[in-house]
């Protein structure tokens, strides 16, 4: 009996000791994890940034255009009608059928 209890508490030492490496493993590949993410964090914010100006520029091109456009307004309302479209259809047909 006394070479099982010799033996158990032989293993209980290597599975603690086993615990103890794995902790510090997960320890190390925690702190790298930790660093890799504040670096990735700083690399997204930057890249969010670019894409924030980038928007932004969008925006004032998109306004600008509408600005532009705004005197074709009735005229390009009045070319989108269906009518329209239609008659432009026929007379498209007429050309090719020449």
């Amino acid at each position: 009996m006394a070479l099982l209890g010799t033996i158990g508490v032989g293993l209980l030492a290597v599975g603690a000791v086993a615990i103890l490496i794995e902790i510090a493993l997960a320890a190390v590949w925690g702190l790298r994890m930790g660093r890799r993410m504040r670096v990735l964090t700083a690399y997204i914010e930057t890249e969010r940034s670019d894409i924030q100006a980038d928007l932004d520029r969008l925006k004032l091109a998109i306004e600008e255009t509408k600005r532009l456009w705004r005197p074709y307004r009735r005229i390009l309302r009045w070319l989108r009608h269906p009518l329209v479209l239609a008659l432009l259809g026929s007379y498209r047909r007429r050309m090719a059928a020449r």
